[in-house]
């Protein structure tokens, strides 16, 4: 589990395509003390696991459906990517808790600037459009952030970025056509299915409606 809080931009040292795989390979330095094999690390908000620690240098395995799925598949080396390691119980979550398994990708479609104001539009896919609200949590490329506007007229939403968000994460160096991995919020999804299971259901409509009736 990871908090969202980006700990560096590290550097892609090498991407190997194996077949329906991939191996990167991250210049972690300092980042990389006493990581072990079996670890996880997020990468652009992917939790992936550690598969060989070479000094400061690490290892990870990408499978094709993780290829598919995220903005992994377009590393190449001398990218610069979000790097956060797991969390110990007991510390302090800055963010919200993320998981590392990506919802989907978004595309940056706008970028507005005005001073210190900087706000990245994005596009948002109809299936997981329903998570995101205004105010609520969102992870993107693993940098844990508030959804400050959302249009769902034109699927669509947007976020606000600090200078330090801007200069910590890849999100200060993405233009307009770059694709974003998205992880949407566990306890906003539980939420909306549950209300959605719920309205689908007749007996419990009826249920309710009786008990409203009642109390009237």
């Amino acid at each position: 589990m990871f908090t969202g809080i980006v700990q560096a931009l590290i550097t892609v040292k090498k991407v190997q395509h194996e077949g329906d795989i991939s191996r990167l390979t991250l210049d972690l330095a300092e980042h990389a003390e006493a990581l072990q094999l079996g670890a996880s690390v997020a990468v652009n908000g992917v939790c992936l696991t550690v598969t060989g620690v070479s000094g400061g240098s690490a290892d990870f395995d990408v499978v094709a459906e993780t290829l598919r799925m995220t903005n992994l598949g377009r590393l190449q080396a001398g990218d610069l990517v979000n790097v956060e390691r797991s969390f110990a119980v007991g510390a302090e979550v800055g963010g919200h808790i993320v998981s590392g398994h990506v919802t989907g990708v978004a595309e940056v479609i706008e970028r507005k600037v005005q001073g210190h104001d900087h706000t990245l539009v994005f596009s948002a896919d109809p299936g997981w459009e329903k998570y995101i609200f205004h105010k609520g949590f969102i992870a993107l490329d693993g940098a844990s952030l508030t959804v400050s506007s959302i249009d769902r007229q034109h699927h669509t939403f947007a976020i606000s970025l600090i200078p330090e968000t801007l200069q910590r994460t890849t999100l200060g160096r993405v233009a307009c056509g770059a694709h974003i991995n998205v992880e949407v919020d566990a306890q906003t999804v539980t939420t909306v299915d549950t209300v959605e299971r719920l309205m689908s259901d007749p007996n419990w409509r009826r249920d309710m409606g009786l008990r409203a009736e009642a109390r009237g």
